[in-house]
């Protein structure tokens, strides 16, 4: 069947929003999201639905649902379990739209890279000039940096020119970690905090009492207690940190990239079983991947 261009939008919105939402949409949310007015929605809703490729819920809670013939005339191969591959446009995640296909179109050209973003969603909701962040895959972990320079509103598409690629690594935080570990003690000092630092090359290190991890203390904690003019011979919990960010030693490393960015952190403890065996650095990650 053939449908028009303002169907074809409806539908793939309506499809959109269902995986979202996991319940039925109504006409006005569609409206809103394809800047249509929503008796226009709602009249093409009738067609679609003439034809078999919604169905209409009633009751106040209601609205319409996508039938497996709709999937099918879109050419949408979404299954349950489907990861959703996400778009983001200055750092938030764009929440009308997600990534079905990636088909790169001058991989081979020596000085350009073009992609064709084929979406679930509304290519209506993005602008040319928008710079976009698509990913990570589910398998490969593949993260896509570029801008938009076109689209295609009836395939719902996006034209990019391509400035990054990263395939993030899947392997696990203590493939990556300082070890073995450079730790201080409950009962010792600052003055020995600055020894360890200065004979190991490091800014930080965890704080332990017994195998117990109690805290942490850096360079800046000392630089603070210099500073305070307290002596060197503090004992370190009363400066180290004792709220200590942790990961279990088999988290894959992009899981953890977040929260250095959200705790505003240089460092955080690996652990096994619950007790400290490791630290990950910024420098560490950025090893890995540098362009981050």
């Amino acid at each position: 069947m053939e449908l028009s261009l303002i169907q074809k939008d409806i539908l793939i919105t309506l499809i959109t929003l269902y995986h979202q939402k996991s319940h039925s949409i109504k006409g006005e949310e569609i409206a809103d999201m394809i800047l249509r007015n929503p008796g226009t929605v709602r009249n093409q809703m009738q067609s679609l639905k003439a034809i078999g490729l919604v169905d209409g819920v009633p009751g106040p809670k209601g609205g319409y649902i996508p039938t497996q013939l709709a999937y099918k005339e879109l050419n949408l191969n979404i299954s349950e379990g489907d990861y959703d591959v996400p778009i983001s446009r200055d750092g938030e995640i764009i929440k009308g739209a997600h990534v079905q296909e990636i088909d790169f179109t001058t991989l081979c050209h020596p000085d350009i890279c073009h992609a064709v973003i084929k979406l679930v969603g509304s290519a209506k909701i993005f602008e040319i000039g928008d710079r976009i962040t698509i990913g990570p895959t589910p398998v490969n972990k593949l993260l896509l940096r570029g801008e938009v320079f076109g689209k295609d509103e009836v395939k719902q598409a996006l034209l990019i020119a391509t400035s990054e690629m990263i395939s993030l690594p899947k392997q696990p935080i203590k493939s990556y970690m300082s070890t073995p570990l450079k730790a201080l003690t409950v009962s010792q000092t600052i003055r020995d905090a600055v020894s360890l630092f200065h004979k190991h090359h490091i800014h930080g290190a965890p704080v332990l009492d017994g195998e117990n991890l109690a805290g942490i203390v850096t360079m800046s904690d000392v630089v603070k207690v210099i500073d305070q003019g307290l002596p060197l011979d503090t004992p370190l919990p009363s400066v180290m940190t004792r709220d200590v960010v942790q990961a279990p030693s088999d988290i894959k490393l992009f899981d953890v990239i977040r929260r250095f960015k959200e705790r505003e952190i240089g460092r955080l403890v690996v652990t096994e079983d619950g007790k400290p065996v490791g630290i990950l650095t910024q420098s560490d990650i950025l090893r890995v991947f540098p362009s981050l």
